[in-house]
């Protein structure tokens, strides 16, 4: 054991009632929603990045944190993994996220860069093997090191590209051993800065090029978790080709990917390209791309992506609610892509922040099954919609043509009437569920 997380007892259900801060309140892993366990619909995961690689920097001030595991050496990589698996511990938690940069040093050339990967994938392997803690997915930092400044799948330099892609199979590699359920690609600068030195064209191919050889990898190597892209709008980048969910199934669909690829869906980049959470998830669920999420919120005064812990229940709710409409997930699940403020220092602020986090997640799930449940708001969607099921209107839609609708309106005097889309009601429904 390590002394970082001493004093702090494993966080068990007490129930609403209870006053104990070290307890959850409302996610109880075996309570029962909808015939499934409540663990097993949320699919918990702790982000390696934030929980233990992040320094407390923000764009105005550097490091606030102090770790014992901070520095660049394999012993403190391997201190990082054992603090890492007591905090899964004191959490229950079922899965963990990682990068590759996350969880091991860098070298000073790629093989170097190699050797400390597998090092540090075989010792977290033996931790595994203690620990009922799974892989949800893995992934690779190709946006941290200055090499990546222009990209790394859209580098101009062809070189970048090359070592992009030989550290995209690393991790490939490295998910597939600890038996991850998904691999994710976040293209961090994958964009532009300026059009002035930029090739559109030749840059969002290069992509695709890219995503088909990670695709055919996975065949040849036998993985089965699904491939994954996070989409978002800037940051770092002024522009990014993975902008929403709407622009990655366009690119898919460019490079015959739509069936191969799905993704990985984030709070706070949802709302940076203008959108909402659920609009999102919804998106993805009709386009048949939706895969998993990354659990946190944006502070909506601030102009970046601040990945703070959620705290809304009502909007966490209308993102479960739209993730049960499309069945759950499969091997996706709820991922806390989130952080602590740079002045919560203590050990306790990190625990403490993914306990409130689970049980904002819990409760609001809860309320998204009791409302699918009852039926309510499903029944007043296919009321407003219920004149497309009369047989002239499907009629319309599969062999009219404009003359013939034309024809039809006038034969007919149709004159419709504006009919209410009663969004107040509705909105009071939801409030009577949460």
């Amino acid at each position: 054991m390590t002394e970082f997380f001493k004093g702090i007892p494993k966080i068990r259900y007490e129930g609403p009632e209870s006053t104990h801060e070290f307890a959850f309140r409302h996610y109880n892993p075996d309570e029962l929603v909808m015939g499934k366990r409540l663990e097993e619909h949320l699919r918990f995961a702790v982000a390696w990045w934030h929980s233990f690689a992040w320094q407390g920097g923000d764009p105005f001030g550097g490091q606030t944190f102090e770790r014992p595991w901070f520095g660049d050496t394999m012993d403190l990589a391997k201190l990082k993994a054992d603090t890492a698996f007591e905090m899964f511990d004191i959490l229950g938690a079922p899965f963990f996220c990682f990068h590759d940069a996350d969880i091991r040093p860098e070298g000073t050339t790629f093989a170097e860069t190699l050797r400390n990967l597998d090092e540090i994938v075989d010792y977290i392997e033996e931790k595994m093997e203690k620990s009922s803690t799974k892989l949800l997915w893995g992934t690779a930092n190709l946006f941290t090191h200055r090499r990546f400044m222009a990209g790394a799948a859209t580098n101009p330099d062809p070189d970048v590209f090359a070592y992009a892609a030989a550290t995209v199979k690393s991790c490939i590699d490295a998910t597939m051993r600890l038996g991850g359920e998904n691999y994710v690609l976040w293209g961090g600068r994958e964009g532009y800065e300026t059009l002035l030195n930029t090739d559109l064209k030749a840059e969002r191919e290069h992509a695709g090029r890219f995503l088909q050889m990670v695709v055919d990898y996975r065949y040849k190597i036998g993985f089965e978790g699904t491939i994954l892209i996070e989409p978002k709008p800037q940051e770092p980048s002024k522009h990014q080709y993975d902008y929403d969910v709407a622009t990655v199934y366009g690119f898919l669909k460019d490079f015959g990917l739509e069936n191969e690829v799905k993704v990985n869906i984030e709070q706070g980049h949802a709302i940076l390209a203008g959108h909402s959470f659920e609009h999102e998830l919804a998106l993805a669920a009709s386009l048949g791309i939706f895969g998993s999420i990354d659990m946190n919120r944006n502070d909506y005064q601030s102009g970046w992506d601040t990945d703070q812990f959620p705290d809304n229940v009502l909007e966490t709710a209308k993102a479960y609610y739209e993730i049960l409409r499309a069945g759950g997930f499969t091997t996706g699940g709820t991922n806390f892509d989130a952080k602590l403020r740079r002045q919560s220092l203590d050990p306790e602020d990190l625990i403490l922040g993914h306990v409130g986090a689970m049980d904002v997640c819990a409760r609001a799930l809860k309320a998204a099954a009791a409302l699918l449940e009852d039926g309510a708001l499903e029944k007043a969607r296919a009321a407003r919609y219920a004149g497309w099921d009369r047989p002239e209107a499907k009629a319309m839609l599969k062999d009219g043509t404009l003359e013939s609708i034309s024809e039809k309106v006038l034969a007919e005097n149709i004159t419709p009437k504006p009919r209410s889309g009663r969004q107040e009601r509705l909105e009071n429904l939801w409030n009577r569920f949460v």
